[in-house]
């Protein structure tokens, strides 16, 4: 089964200043996203918290998080943000595409809109 990729843009929360760019590996197995700590800390996004996470290999792994507005495929919210190592490769997590209504085809891995939120 193949990747699937997005372009994403990450910015400052008021929507103003700076921003990240990027191709993004889509990970509906990852609850967080996750971007180079440089590049967040280029743009503005301060640190808030501190969380683990158990990473790919078992390892249980803390990282700093901020809060940062993302946009994906049009639409946009706001969520956590992982300050990760300078060389990691930008990942997508699920909880951003739960939360703009787009899902993964499981046939073709493409990303796709729904209709609307769920609220129920």
């Amino acid at each position: 089964m193949g990747a699937t990729y997005i372009d994403v843009t990450i910015s400052v929360l008021n929507g103003g200043g700076k921003s990240y760019q990027a191709k993004f590996l889509v990970d509906s197995g990852a609850t967080d996203s996750i971007v180079p700590s440089s590049e967040l800390e280029r743009i503005g996004i301060k640190k808030v918290g501190r969380e683990s996470y158990e990473l790919a290999d078992g390892r249980i792994v803390a990282f700093d998080f901020g809060l940062a507005q993302i946009k994906v495929m049009d639409r946009i919210t706001a969520g956590r943000v992982i300050f990760g190592p300078d060389d990691v490769e930008p990942l997508l997590g699920v909880v951003v595409l739960e939360s703009i209504a787009v899902k993964v085809n499981p046939v073709t891995r493409q990303l796709e809109k729904l209709p609307a939120g769920m609220l129920k």
